[in-house]
């Protein structure tokens, strides 16, 4: 190394140093620099023959080294031409501070200079103001000295009722009770200063009288207005008058509060009792007047058959006012008050309120009707509100109901429990009559048919009926639920109509002779049945389809009661008919029965005679006492015979038995077919049975009642073993082995009994056996 380069790097190392004594940080980052370079040219010049290119790498570095200072100085020249920069500005602003500094001090001397002239302005101040308020007091003194003089003369004027000219002159008072408490409050301020507790004191006294004078005018004016529906007819100007007061105190409040700014509490205060607000009063009044008319309507006797008298009374009075108003008074007024239907909203109240009051008393079923009638159909007539010159002024939307939906419907249930207590009290009449009726000692009534009739029905249907066509006057609803209410009532007086059934059956049984008509009125009760079922079906008819679901209850059922009444009433008739035919059954199927015919005859007279009255009854029940009939006849007459008092012992004492059973039903079909008008018998009859046992008991061949039994059998299911065994029995030439295997037949046959079949020899019991039971041994046998 050179000695130049020896004390460039002495000078380098000293340069170093001394940076690295100001800044550490530039030592670092020469010590990273260097130790980064070392490694690239360690890296750079691993081998030998990459020496040959140092000088390119040396060239290399000079320039980017080069350029590295150059851009340098290019930067810190910059950085040190802005901070020159910014030393001239800061040379100027101090410069600048100085120069104001220093006048603020002179302003400051010269404030200071000019207190002394301050303090002296302040008492011409306050004299300024003195003046201003001496010049309002001088220059108000005679509106002072003249105001109660024109209070007085205001006070004779509301006295005698001269309405515009006491409000002018009362304006006139007002107007200058503001301009002089403006003026005491300082009318040159740009709002104005508040009036001291002095000023207004001193204001006060001296306009004592005004704010009297507008109690007292608005008080006659309120009188005009409530008394207008009465009054107008004659004379309408002090009402019209009053209006036009009205509309002037409306354009003052609107004027003040336009003055004061909206009322946001900037420009001139309002006065005192400002804003009046009369339009608002005018309606309020005029709907206190409307509740004091309301109140004028007489309410005595207003429960009771004068309530419906009370509702006519307050239509006339509401549609006599609503012409008042229509044709006179909505002239007297501006249209935006648009009286009519201000009057009709105050009616509507009053009328909501009133009836609200009506309906919460105890009602009976004819005032509930009234108030119904008059809610849902009068009120909304063309007698009412659906006049055709008020259908636009009612506006049924903001008028609402009349009675509220739930008003209503309670009002309809309360009507329902009235008409039900009267409609139970005069069912249970109805059948005390007719337990009456039944004690008579002559015939039942007929009708034009010739069928008995009692007023029982007549009665029912009527009331029923006349209840559904007055509620219907109401409403379908109503309509439904009264008939809902009388089929449950129905229902109830069928159960007692039942039970006193069978008490008249119990009281007969004690003493058959007592009453000589008891079967005829047996067979007028089954006749009313019939027509109460059609009156019955009928008020079921008139029902709409959505009523079921209005009833919570369980559904009434009085067809059902009817037919347990009408089946009681038809097992009554039966016992009547087999009391009749008792004394001569006990000789059926006997020795002198066989020989002598008897007494079938006589049991076909007295089923004729029952036949005969049954004709009274109306069909269908008449048809079906007969079949009753036919069908006892029928099991009293197998009874008989299973009670063995004939048994054959020959194939004679058989054919006799046989051929007698079959005289006998034809003289039971021959009682019955007269009596049918001569129609045609139906397919299946239980006088079917007879012709069967005794082709059964004729039969000469024992050994084919197995075939026999099947047949009878199939056709009458429900027939026992010791039914057949009692008709081998009379048959009396039966083998044990023929027996044994009838029996067997019926036994493994036993088929079930087929849908709609009617079971008759369930209804024939089979007389206990007689035979000794012994044990067998030789000589039982």
């Amino acid at each position: 190394m050179s000695a130049g380069d020896q004390r460039n790097g002495g000078d380098k190392s000293e340069d170093m140093v001394s940076r690295a004594a100001v800044w550490p940080e530039v030592e670092r980052a020469e010590l990273l620099a260097r130790g980064a370079a070392l490694k690239w040219a360690s890296g750079v010049f691993c081998r030998p023959e990459h020496l040959e290119r140092l000088s390119q790498y040396r060239k290399r570095e000079s320039q980017r080294t080069s350029s590295i200072h150059t851009r340098l100085k290019s930067m810190v020249q910059s950085y040190l031409e802005g901070v020159g920069w910014g030393l001239e500005q800061l040379r100027e602003a101090r410069t600048e501070l100085r120069e104001v500094s220093q006048t603020l001090q002179k302003a400051g001397v010269e404030a200071d200079a000019n207190t002394e002239g301050v303090r002296s302005l302040e008492r011409l101040r306050e004299l300024s103001v003195s003046r201003q308020q001496l010049l309002a007091a001088v220059s108000n003194l005679p509106r002072l000295y003249a105001v109660q003089g024109l209070v007085l003369e205001t006070e004779r004027l509301v006295e005698s009722r001269r309405l515009l000219e006491a409000h002018a002159r009362l304006m006139d008072l007002e107007r200058w009770q503001d301009d002089i408490l403006w003026q005491l409050g300082g009318a040159d301020g740009p709002t104005g200063s508040a009036v001291s507790a002095d000023d207004q004191e001193l204001a006060a006294k001296y306009f004592s009288g005004v704010q009297q004078l507008v109690d007292a005018l608005g008080k006659e004016m309120w009188a005009v207005v409530s008394s207008a529906l009465a009054l107008a007819p004659q004379n309408p100007t002090p009402f019209v008058s009053a209006v036009r007061i009205v509309e002037r105190e409306e354009a003052l409040d609107r004027a003040l509060l336009a003055q004061r700014g909206g009322g946001g509490g900037g420009g001139r205060p309002l006065p005192p009792g400002r804003p009046r607000c009369w339009r608002a009063r005018f309606f309020q009044v005029l709907e206190e007047a409307v509740s004091a008319r309301f109140r004028s309507v007489s309410y005595l006797h207003t429960r009771g058959p004068g309530l419906a008298g009370h509702l006519s009374a307050l239509q006339h009075a509401v549609m006599a006012d609503l012409a008042t108003v229509r044709h006179l008074l909505e002239h007297c007024v501006p249209p935006h008050y648009q009286l009519t239907a201000a009057y009709l909203k105050a009616t509507h109240h009053c009328l909501h309120t009133h009836l609200t009051q009506v309906s919460s008393w105890d009602l009976e079923s004819g005032e509930i009707f009234a108030v119904l009638n008059w809610v849902l159909h009068i009120y909304n007539s063309p007698d009412m509100l659906g006049h055709p010159e008020l259908v636009t002024e009612a506006d049924r939307a903001v008028l609402g109901p009349l009675i509220s939906s739930e008003g209503l419907e309670q009002l309809q249930s309360k009507y329902v429990q009235s008409v039900r207590k009267s409609v139970s009290e005069w069912m249970l009449k109805a059948l005390q009559v007719e337990l009456q009726d039944w004690q008579r000692d002559q015939e039942p009534d007929t009708d034009h048919e010739g069928f008995y009739l009692t007023s029982l029905p007549t009665i029912i249907t009527q009331m029923l009926e006349e209840n559904a066509r007055v509620a219907l006057m109401i409403g379908e609803s109503l309509r439904d639920q009264t008939i809902q209410m009388g089929l449950y009532e129905i229902e109830n007086l069928l159960n007692r109509f039942r039970e006193a059934l069978v008490e008249f059956g119990k009281e007969h049984l004690k003493d058959p002779s007592s009453n000589r008509f008891y079967l005829h009125y047996l067979l007028a009760s089954i006749s009313n049945c019939v027509i109460l079922k059609q009156s019955t079906e009928t008020l079921q008819l008139q029902q709409s389809s959505q009523s079921a679901g209005h009833f919570s209850r369980t559904p009434p059922n009085p067809l059902a009661a009817l037919d347990r009444a009408v089946r009681r009433a038809c097992r009554l008739v039966m016992d009547q008919l087999l009391l009749d035919l008792q004394p001569f059954l006990p000789g059926l199927l006997t020795r002198p029965w066989l020989v002598q015919g008897d007494p079938t005859p006589k049991l076909c007279s007295i089923l004729e005679h029952h036949l005969e009255l049954h004709g009274f009854v109306r069909p269908p029940c008449c048809q079906r006492l007969q079949e009753e009939a036919q069908w006892l006849m029928v099991v009293e007459y197998v009874r008989a015979l299973m009670q063995k008092r004939f048994v054959c012992r020959s194939n004679e004492d058989r054919k006799q038995l046989a051929q007698q059973m079959l005289q006998d039903d034809q003289l039971f079909r021959e009682t019955f077919h007269s009596l049918e008008g001569g129609g045609s018998e139906p397919d299946v009859t239980p006088l079917d049975l007879l012709p069967v046992l005794a082709d059964f008991i004729r039969l000469k061949d024992p050994g084919m009642l197995t075939l026999e039994v099947s047949g009878i059998a199939a056709k009458y299911p429900d027939i026992s073993e010791e039914h057949v065994s009692v008709l081998l029995d009379i048959r009396g030439d039966v083998s044990r082995d023929v027996r044994a295997a009838v029996l067997d037949l019926l036994e493994q046959s036993a088929p079930p009994l087929p849908a709609g079949y009617r079971p008759i020899f369930t209804d024939i019991l089979v007389p206990p056996s007689t035979t000794v039971f012994c044990l067998p041994t030789a000589r039982c046998a």
